[in-house]
C-alpha cells in the first residue's frame, strides 16, 4: 500500500521518529523500513510533520503491520500508562485493579521490564516519590528522548517524560558557544541537548545523586567537556559565575521565585530566562513577571518574549514558562 513517508538517514531514524510521535503523526499502522541506509517512517498526515521534515515526505509501498497484542486487548478497557524506557508507571488507587493492569502489561507485546505504581505525591526538596513495584525488579532505566540517552533511577530523582516537547522547544534555541546555567538540572534532560549543541552548560542540583547520573549521562551522550556539574543549592555553589550567563533555566515551578535574584546575579549583560511557575487560570503569567522584574531592579530591561502553558497541572492551574530577556542598563 502506498502511504506516505519521512525519508532521512538511518543515523537520525530515532530522534525523528520521536518528533514524529510528539506532532501525533506517526503511523503506526504500516511498518517502518531501512533501505541502503535510509529510513522511512510512515505518517497518518503529511500536513502535520514539522516544516524542516517536509522536505523529507515520500510516497512508498509499505506493508501493514501485524498489530500488537495490547494491554487493552487483555484487560477489555483502556488503561492509563506512562512510559519512561523500559518502565511502566500506572496510578491507581485500588491495589487489586493495578495489580490486574500490571500482569495485563507483562503479558502483552508491550516493551517492558517494570511496572511501577505510584505510591506517593512528589515530596521534599528533592522532588522524589515512593513507588510500588508490581512487576520486574527495579527502578533504574534508560530513557530515550530526541536522541540522547539519559539513565536514571525514578525513586531517587525526579524525572517527567512528559515535558520532552517541552524540553526540545527550548534546547532547539540554543546556539554553538552560549554559556548556559541550568539552574534544577536533574539528570541533565535540559543541560545534555544543550551542551550537543555547542553550549558550555554548568548544570546544578540539590540532589547529589541527580548530579552522579547527569554526570554519567553527560559521558554516555559524548558532552563531559561541555559540562560542569556541581551538586549543591545553586544559591551557595555558583558565584564563580556570576555574570556570565546568556542563558538561564529554571525548572522549579513550586518555587523557581525564591532563585530570582541568584538568577539575576548569573545573567550576563543580555541572558534569557527560561522561567517556570504553576498558578491559577485567572493569571497564569503575571506573577511570574512580577517577581523577574522586581528581581531585576534598575539593573536589567525585562521583556517577556514568550508566555507559554506546558500543560494543565490542577483544576484551574496551569504549569507554565516564560521566556524573559533580561537587557544590561
Amino acid at each position: 500500500m502506498t502511504v506516505s513517508c519521512v525519508a532521512v538517514d538511518r543515523e537520525r531514524g530515532e530522534s525523528v521518529r520521536e518528533r514524529l510521535a510528539d506532532a501525533g503523526v506517526l503511523d503506526g499502522d504500516h511498518r517502518i523500513e531501512v533501505v541502503d541506509g535510509t529510513i522511512y517512517l510512515p505518517v497518518t498526515d503529511p500536513a502535520g510533520v514539522p516544516s524542516d521534515l517536509a522536505e523529507t515526505l515520500v510516497d512508498r509501498n509499505v506493508d501493514e503491520r501485524d498489530r500488537p497484542r495490547t494491554p487493552a486487548d487483555l484487560l477489555g478497557y483502556e488503561p492509563s500508562l506512562e512510559r519512561l524506557g523500559d518502565i511502566v508507571i500506572i496510578d491507581e488507587d485500588d491495589d487489586g485493579r493495578a495489580r490486574e493492569i500490571a500482569d495485563a502489561v507483562m503479558a502483552s507485546d508491550l516493551p517492558c521490564a517494570t511496572v511501577l505504581n505510584r505510591a506517593s505525591p512528589i515530596e521534599g526538596d528533592l522532588r522524589v516519590r515512593q513507588w510500588d513495584v508490581l512487576a520486574g525488579n527495579g527502578t533504574e532505566t534508560v530513557h530515550r528522548e530526541y536522541g540522547h540517552e539519559f539513565v536514571l533511577d525514578v525513586a531517587e530523582v525526579y524525572f517527567s517524560p512528559r515535558l520532552a516537547t517541552e524540553r526540545h522547544r527550548v534546547i532547539e534555541q540554543v546556539a554553538a558557544g552560549e554559556s548556559v546555567v541550568d539552574m534544577f538540572a536533574g539528570v541533565g534532560p535540559y543541560a545534555i541537548p544543550m551542551a550537543a549543541r555547542g553550549a558550555d552548560v554548568v548544570a546544578c542540583d540539590l540532589n547529589g545523586t541527580a548530579i552522579e547520573y547527569l554526570r554519567e549521562n553527560a559521558e554516555r551522550n559524548g558532552t563531559s567537556d561541555r559540562v560542569t556539574a556541581i551538586a549543591g543549592d545553586v544559591r551557595e555553589t555558583t558565584g564563580e559565575y556570576a555574570g556570565s550567563a546568556d542563558r538561564l533555566v529554571m525548572n522549579l515551578p513550586h518555587s523557581a521565585d525564591e532563585f530570582l535574584d541568584t538568577a539575576v546575579t548569573l545573567a550576563g549583560e543580555d541572558g534569557l530566562i527560561h522561567y517556570y511557575d504553576i498558578q491559577h487560570e485567572d493569571d497564569p503569567f503575571g506573577p511570574g513577571a512580577r517577581a523577574i522584574r522586581a528581581a531585576a531592579g534598575d539593573d536589567y530591561d525585562v521583556t517577556v518574549e514568550t508566555e507559554r502553558v506546558v500543560r494543565s497541572y490542577a483544576p484551574h492551574e496551569y504549569n507554565v514558562c516564560l521566556d524573559v530577556r533580561l537587557s544590561k542598563r
